[in-house]
């Protein structure tokens, strides 16, 4: 996501520096104008804004935090926007170390995946104070086509992982759905046909790629939608809001990375399904 985000900004022609542990990934942006910087603290330094997009807690922790982490070079009036996906609460005590040396921060993670980054027409769920979010807009609204100040630091992942915990907790039951029917002797087009005239028409559009069981070359794997329904309810657990649905969907979406299921598409979690039922969930030969 980083990458086609960061040639949104070269291409509008700000000033950019870029870090990844893969210097290979940025050498489209170097070639664009881009310069590179050997650490997070070196890509930062001479910075206004610095965006970190990378998978989870732990690795924007690494970042900011970390040996020649973004914090080494950080300074009065400079903002921090974390892209990524995050625990709020450790959006909010990142931005607490940070405001000792006058760093603001605000979270402002992003739907839409690949496609929406490249097209940029992402929607951004931004968390923060208000005037430090309207500092950043010009620059958010280079990638983003629907922007929403959701509220206080830490509550644009609120709206982030309640989205995807809706989305990936609710397709845990299309598959057990599905592997009930099978088991049944249905076969499973004949159940999607079914449905679809049905009151559940609404959950089931996913069907038919489904029986495609094209799980390779994932847009979104399943080890960030394992990371991100665990995230929601380690979330909800801090403010004591049970999720016991999603908790037993986060347990399906762990089974599946003990499968070795982590690097494919998220569906791929319909196999630890099956497997679990005995069935296989596929349409007929012809």
């Amino acid at each position: 996501m980083g990458n086609p985000i960061a040639r949104h900004l070269i291409k509008a022609g700000h000033d950019v520096t870029v870090n990844d542990k893969r210097q290979e990934a940025t050498a489209n942006l170097i070639e664009l104008g881009a310069t590179w910087g050997d650490s997070p603290a070196a890509a930062s330094e001479n910075a206004d804004v610095v965006f970190t997009s990378l998978p989870g807690p732990p690795e924007v922790d690494e970042a900011v935090l970390g040996v020649h982490g973004i914090l080494e070079s950080t300074r009065d009036g400079m903002t921090h926007v974390d892209l990524s996906t995050n625990l709020p609460s450790a959006v909010r005590r990142i931005a607490g170390i940070e405001g000792t040396k006058g760093m603001a921060m605000i979270d402002a993670p992003l739907s839409g995946m690949q496609v929406g980054a490249e097209e940029g027409t992402l929607t951004i769920f931004v968390g923060g104070d208000e005037q430090t979010v309207e500092n950043v807009k010009p620059l958010l609204e280079l990638f983003g086509k629907n922007i929403f100040h959701t509220g206080p630091l830490g509550t644009g992942n609120i709206l982030k992982l309640t989205n995807n915990m809706m989305i990936h907790s609710s397709a845990i039951l299309v598959y057990e759905a599905l592997a009930i029917g099978v088991k049944a002797g249905i076969d499973p087009e004949r159940l999607y046909e079914i449905w679809n005239l049905s009151t559940s028409s609404r959950f089931v559009q996913g069907v038919p790629r489904l029986l495609e069981r094209q799980f390779e070359n994932p847009s979104f794997t399943l080890s960030l939608t394992a990371k991100d329904v665990a995230l929601c309810v380690e979330a909800a657990r801090e403010m004591n809001v049970p999720t016991g649905v999603a908790a037993a969907a986060s347990q399906v979406y762990v089974r599946s990375l003990v499968k070795g299921y982590g690097p494919l598409l998220m569906t791929a979690s319909m196999m630890t399904v099956e497997e679990e039922a005995g069935v296989k969930i596929e349409k007929k030969q012809a």
